[in-house]
C-alpha cells in the first residue's frame, strides 16, 4: 500500500475527533474497497451490557488525575471502571476516614452513568503489620491490622453500596512478600472480606484472586483454601492478569486456569482483570522490552479484547491514561494508557487505541451471541473443511484468529479476523486473502477496519454464496483486527 503515512495520521486524527464526537474519513480505500463511512462511537451510558471494563487504577497513589480524563470515559463506550479504594489514602489517622477524594470520584462516575469496580487494597502502614501500599505489597497480617482491615471494609461498603456493586479484594497478591502472601493467607483475607461485603450488600458481585501472570499452583492452593473454608461461593468470578507479548498465545494456559478453578467452583467465570500494552518502545513495566508504537498498542489492545470475547471472558483494558509512577517496584512512566498524558498528569490527546476500542465497544455489546463452532488456524494448525461446522478457510501460510457472532433477532453475523502468529507490529500494510465462512449469514456484508473505524463496501463481485459457504475475495488483512459484518450491525457516524 502507498497510503501508510496518511492512514497513520488518520488513526491519530480519528481518535481525537471521535473523542470529541466527530468522525474522520480516509483519503484512500483499503484494498480497493470504497469507504462508506466510519463506525459511530457509542456513549457508555447508553450501552445496557457489554463484555468490557476499563482500568482507572492508581488514583489511590496519585499516579493519575481523575478530573483530567473523566470527560473521555463516556465516549469510550465502557461503563465499568476498575479502581483501587485506597485504605492508606483514606485512613491517615487511626479510626478517621477522609472520604472526600473517593466521594468525588465515585459520585462523578455514577452521575455519568458509569459503574465503578472498586478494589479494597492496598494496606495501611499506620498499623503494625498493616501491609504495604503499592504493587507487590504484603497483605495485612497482624491481629490488630486485620481487625482494622475489617473495619475499613465495613466502612467502605456501607458508604458506597448504593453506587458500587462490583468489588475486588487485592491486586496481584502472588507478587507480594511470599512469606506473608501465601495462597492460604490471601484466601483467608479474601474470604473474610467477601463475607463482610455480602453481609452488607447481598447483591454484590465480588472478584477474587487478581493473579499476576498465571501461576497454576498458586491459584490451585488459593481456590482449595477458599473451598475448604466454605467461602468460595461468596465470589462471582476469579480474575487474572497475564501479560504476554503476543496476546493470542496465552489462551491454552487460561483454559488450564479455568479447569483448575472449576475443580473447586464448577462453572464460575474467569475475568481478565488487567491487560494492556505500552505505546512507546522499551518504556519499562510489563511488556516493556519491545519496539512498541501507538499503532502496535492499538492492535494489541483490540486483539486482547476480541480474543477474550471469543473465549467468553470479560475483559479489562489497562488503562485509560498514562500513569506517572513515583514509588513502588515499577517507579517509571507507564505508557499503557490509551490517553497520552503530560508532565502534570493532564491529558494531551487520545491515542490510536482509543479510537480502535471505540470501534469494538460500538459493535460488540451484549446483544450478540458467540457462534461456538468457529475453527481457526494458529501455530500452523491445519483446519479441514467440514460443512457440518461453522468454520472458515483462508488461503494463507499465516495463522489467523477468527471468531463469529450472531444477532439472535436479526439472524445476521459479524466475524473478527486478524493474523495471530506474531507480536502486533507497527506496519499498517494489508494483504488480500480469500476467506470462506461456512453457515455464515449476511444480507449486506461490509468490512470494518477496527483501528480506524472505517467501514468499506464489499461489492457484489467480491462475495458469493457457494452451498453452505459464503466466499469473500481479496479481503485486506493484517495483524490488527478487521470485521466482516452485516451492514445492519454497524452504526455509521453521521
Amino acid at each position: 500500500m502507498n497510503c501508510t503515512r496518511n492512514y497513520r495520521q488518520l488513526l491519530l486524527g480519528a481518535a481525537l475527533l471521535a473523542a470529541l464526537g466527530g468522525s474522520a474519513h480516509a483519503q484512500d480505500a483499503v484494498g480497493g474497497l470504497r469507504v462508506i463511512g466510519t463506525v459511530a462511537p457509542r456513549a457508555a451510558n447508553t450501552v445496557a451490557a457489554s463484555n468490557w471494563l476499563i482500568g482507572c487504577e492508581t488514583l489511590d497513589r496519585d499516579y493519575t488525575d481523575y478530573d483530567a480524563y473523566k470527560a473521555y470515559l463516556v465516549p469510550l463506550g465502557i461503563r465499568r471502571l476498575r479502581m483501587q479504594a485506597g485504605w492508606a489514602k483514606t485512613e491517615k489517622v487511626k479510626g478517621q476516614y477522609d472520604w472526600r477524594w473517593l466521594d468525588h470520584v465515585i459520585d462523578d462516575a455514577s452521575a455519568r452513568g458509569l459503574q465503578p469496580w472498586l478494589q479494597l487494597s492496598y494496606g495501611n502502614s499506620i498499623y503494625a503489620g498493616g501491609g504495604g501500599t503499592n504493587l507487590s505489597a504484603g497483605i495485612p497480617s497482624s491481629p490488630a491490622a486485620l481487625a482494622a482491615w475489617d473495619r475499613w471494609v465495613l466502612a467502605l461498603v456501607t458508604r458506597y453500596r448504593d453506587r458500587v456493586v462490583n468489588w475486588e479484594v487485592w491486586n496481584e497478591p502472588n507478587f507480594g512478600d511470599n512469606t506473608i502472601n501465601t495462597p492460604e493467607a490471601v484466601a483467608a483475607l479474601s474470604g473474610r472480606s467477601a463475607a463482610i461485603i455480602k453481609r452488607l450488600q447481598p447483591q454484590a458481585k465480588i472478584s477474587g484472586l487478581a493473579l499476576g501472570h498465571i501461576d497454576l499452583d498458586w491459584a490451585e492452593r488459593f481456590f482449595k483454601s477458599l473451598r475448604d473454608a466454605g467461602q468460595i461461593a461468596l465470589f462471582d468470578n476469579m480474575t487474572y492478569h497475564d501479560y504476554v507479548y503476543n496476546p493470542d498465545t496465552n489462551y491454552p494456559k487460561v483454559e488450564k486456569l479455568r479447569e483448575v478453578l472449576h475443580k473447586y467452583a464448577p462453572g464460575m467465570p474467569l475475568r481478565q482483570g488487567e491487560n494492556g500494552a505500552p505505546s512507546v518502545a522499551n518504556s519499562g513495566g510489563a511488556l516493556g522490552n519491545y519496539a512498541w508504537s501507538e499503532v502496535a498498542q492499538a492492535k494489541w489492545d483490540t486483539r486482547r479484547m476480541l480474543g477474550d470475547l471469543g473465549h467468553d471472558i470479560e475483559s479489562s483494558v489497562f488503562s485509560i491514561v498514562e500513569m506517572h509512577y513515583t514509588s513502588g517496584p515499577i517507579n517509571t512512566f507507564n505508557t499503557k494508557g490509551i490517553l497520552k498524558s503530560d508532565a502534570n498528569q493532564g491529558v494531551e490527546r487520545p491515542k490510536a487505541a482509543y479510537r480502535a476500542i471505540q470501534t469494538v465497544t460500538s459493535v460488540f455489546d451484549g446483544t450478540l451471541t458467540r457462534i461456538a463452532r468457529v475453527e481457526h488456524t494458529f501455530n500452523d494448525k491445519v483446519v479441514p473443511a467440514d460443512a457440518d461446522q461453522v468454520l472458515y478457510a483462508i488461503n494463507s501460510d499465516r495463522a489467523f484468529s477468527v471468531y463469529g457472532y450472531r444477532h439472535p433477532v436479526r439472524q445476521v453475523d459479524v466475524y473478527t479476523i486478524w493474523m495471530a502468529d506474531q507480536i502486533p507490529g507497527d506496519s499498517l500494510d494489508k494483504k488480500g486473502y480469500t476467506v470462506s465462512l461456512a453457515n455464515a449469514r449476511f444480507k449486506q456484508p461490509v468490512l470494518v477496519d477496527v483501528l480506524s473505524g472505517q467501514v468499506f463496501e464489499i461489492p457484489a463481485g467480491q462475495w458469493s454464496q457457494r452451498g453452505v459457504h459464503v466466499d469473500f475475495k481479496n479481503v485486506p488483512l493484517f495483524d490488527g483486527p478487521v470485521l466482516i459484518a452485516d451492514r445492519s450491525l454497524v452504526d455509521l457516524a453521521k
